[in-house]
Order: C-alpha cells, then sequence, then structure tokens
C-alpha cells in the first residue's frame, strides 16, 4: 500500500467537479503521522449554504469544525467539496450541524470532534447549533460531555 498523502487522495490537485446535491462519498482522509500526540485540527467554512426543508430559500451559515485525530484525517479540499454540496441540500440547521458530525465520525474515527453552525439571522432569529464527540470509554468521551455542558 502507497502510504504517500498524494497516492490516497482522488481530488486534491485535480480538475473539481461540484456536486449538485448532499455527496458524503466525496470525503476522503489520508494518514496522521502523529498519531501518538493529541493536537487539535481547525476548519472554518464561512461560505457554507443549505436549503431551508420548508421554503427551498437559502440558508447561510459559518461551519466550523475541530477534532483531535486518531490515525485518519480529512483532506481539506474533499471537505470543501462535502461542505458545498449541501448547498442545494433542504435540511433543518440542527441536521446539517449532526449529519456534518456524524459524516466526519464515520470517516476519520477521530479522538474528538465537535461541529458549530453559526447560522445568519432569518426573521430576526439566529440559530447556532453545537454538536461534539469523544471516543467512548475514553477521556475524550469526557471532554465532550464537559465540552456540551459548558457551553451557553
Amino acid at each position: 500500500m502507497n502510504t504517500e498523502p498524494r497516492a490516497q487522495l482522488k481530488a486534491l490537485g485535480r480538475q473539481t467537479e461540484y456536486r449538485q446535491d448532499y455527496a458524503p462519498e466525496v470525503l476522503e482522509t489520508f494518514d496522521n503521522r502523529h498519531p501518538e500526540r493529541d493536537y487539535w485540527v481547525r476548519f472554518n467554512c464561512p461560505e457554507f449554504t443549505s436549503l431551508c426543508p420548508i421554503t427551498g430559500q437559502p440558508d447561510f451559515a459559518e461551519i466550523r469544525i475541530s477534532y483531535i485525530p486518531q490515525t485518519r484525517m480529512v483532506e481539506s479540499k474533499s471537505l470543501k467539496l462535502y461542505l458545498f454540496s449541501f448547498r442545494n441540500h433542504g435540511a433543518f440547521h440542527e441536521d446539517c450541524v449532526n449529519i456534518i458530525l456524524k459524516d466526519l465520525v464515520r470517516l476519520m474515527q477521530p479522538k474528538y470532534i465537535e461541529v458549530t453552525g453559526l447560522f445568519t439571522p432569518r426573521g430576526g432569529i439566529s440559530i447556532h447549533p453545537y454538536a461534539n464527540y469523544g471516543l467512548p470509554g475514553t477521556k475524550y468521551e469526557r471532554l465532550a460531555e464537559q465540552r456540551l455542558f459548558a457551553r451557553e
């Protein structure tokens, strides 16, 4: 098996195909070269868009993803394409955040991950859903509980 990151990745460095609906299959991973240490990886997507499943109107948000990797890491271009795939997808704000979390947990099996959606106001109300996950039976599960209940 070739462990060079470029040999493992399909999207990076190639012509971009933008999906027209929710596409978790575009997500790709590569080996964490430092699995012995805990460290944060943070992504910020300030131009996230999805559709209201009732009205079909666009919803805009900043999506923040922070995780502590285990053995696999998400490749950033594939993450961008994945997040862009929500553009024509109808889902409530809370659903978007939880779907993203579940897909990334399934993909990477991180030690810890959290996803926050800072959605712009609609009708004078903004919604900021937050979801997290910690590897069961570990200090990361306790971290997830602490961070969840320490939030405003």
